[in-house]
């Protein structure tokens, strides 16, 4: 056997997915080698933690499981099967205790990556799993996987494989998509990769945007649709991005696909019904602007007044029941999403229907995959990083039956 154990097990991709999977084939005795293109794995992991890592989510399972699309049941089986609970036992298992945000979200004690990255490479390490960076995947051949690597071209020839090798947002640390004519290549089916939990384009007027740039927008509801959610939002110099946004991105983006464009809803009050904000906006003082009775009365910040007059063409009602309606149901138009590569996640991939139920691809026995190169989307909230993790895993076991069946 030499350095990169040619008759053990590959993954290619050092993100969650495929170290949670070298993680479970490891325990089961394989050798395993994971390869991974940059010069060290989790980097995204690392990025997806600078504001506090996001680990998973602590809603009920049924309700969790809702929030994937386009729903297969393997996806929705996986996330059962290494269920939030079990990721947060995972976390704790190397020390990094979790604990549930005000908004229902899972994160370590410690809020950062590193901590929990670097416990986890460490029993990796213990485990036996040789990484191997710096290794970019430029070959599927029937029996072998060819990479092209500092030193030159390596060829090597795994018992089995598993690919996990992200999307194609945040190319610049290792998720490019540069795997899709690979596989198509080979015969596989791959649905279009498209931005996901990403910002739309918005035509401001020139005054909007030099004026309110970078400025957040809070406490806002929003509704596409049967789709609505609550959050933030920032605007930025061509349009607006934040949480708000991403919880709707998919039936903003599907809507842009179709009509060219989307209408979003905003109420930038929706902690105040509508009769009791036209209350509020009838106590104005005489002579009182329009901008000072909407800071005063209706509680809305400068970028909040500028957002509504840009939603009605800079015409507003001033009649307390209209100017509430108003202020409850501002439709704003979105353009085009933001490139992929500024997306946080993205939707598309290998389509389940090319997989057996182990994650194996029909037409290339032995060949597996996960994470979120195959054809599935969820918002952010953990729903991402723990369908990686449960994807990276339920592809291991997959494995390890097929290699059972060889035997």
């Amino acid at each position: 056997m030499d350095a990169d154990r040619e008759n053990g097990l590959a993954i290619v991709g050092g993100g969650p997915a495929g170290l949670a999977a070298a993680e479970l084939l490891a325990e089961s005795g394989k050798a395993v080698t994971v390869y991974e293109r940059m010069p060290s794995v989790g980097r995204k992991l690392l990025i997806a933690g600078r504001g506090g890592l996001n680990l998973t989510h602590s809603e009920p399972l049924p309700d969790f499981l809702e929030r994937y699309a386009p729903v297969d049941p393997r996806l929705k089986a996986a996330v059962a099967d290494y269920p939030p609970d079990a990721l947060r036992s995972w976390c704790e298992g190397l020390g990094q205790k979790t604990f549930v945000g005000s908004s229902g979200r899972v994160f370590p004690e410690s809020f950062k990556a590193s901590p929990l990255l670097r416990a986890w490479l460490a029993r990796l390490g213990a485990q036996g799993v040789t990484i191997r960076t710096r290794h970019r995947l430029v070959g599927l051949e029937e029996d072998a996987l060819s990479f092209e690597t500092p030193e030159g071209p390596k060829v090597v020839r795994p018992r089995a494989t598993l690919l996990a090798l992200g999307g194609a947002s945040w190319p610049r640390l290792g998720s490019d998509g540069a795997w899709v004519p690979l596989l198509e290549e080979n015969g596989v089916a791959v649905a279009s990769l498209r931005p996901a939990n990403v910002g739309f384009r918005v035509a401001w007027t020139a005054h909007f945007a030099q004026r309110f740039a970078g400025e957040p927008l809070k406490r806002l509801a929003a509704r596409i649709g049967a789709a609505s959610a609550r959050g933030e939002a920032i605007a930025t110099e061509d349009g607006i991005e934040g949480g708000v946004i991403y919880a709707l991105s998919r039936p903003i983006r599907e809507a842009v696909e179709r009509d060219g464009s989307a209408e979003l809803t905003l109420d930038l009050r929706p902690d105040v019904d509508v009769a009791a904000l036209a209350v509020r906006l009838s106590r104005g003082r005489p002579g009182e602007s329009l901008s000072t009775r909407l800071r005063k009365a209706a509680s809305l910040s400068p970028a909040a007044i500028g957002l509504l007059r840009e939603a009605h063409a800079n015409t507003l009602p001033t009649e307390p029941d209209a100017l509430a309606a108003a202020i409850k149901a501002a439709p704003l138009r979105l353009l085009t999403p933001a490139p992929i590569a500024r997306a946080i996640s993205t939707a598309g991939g290998v389509v389940f229907a090319e997989l057996d139920d182990r994650y194996m691809l029909r037409a290339r026995p032995g060949l597996f995959l996960a994470g979120e190169m195959l054809d599935w989307e969820a918002p952010t909230g953990g729903y991402l990083l723990q369908a990686a993790f449960a994807s990276g895993r339920a592809a291991a076991k997959g494995m390890l039956a097929w290699l059972d069946g060889q035997t």
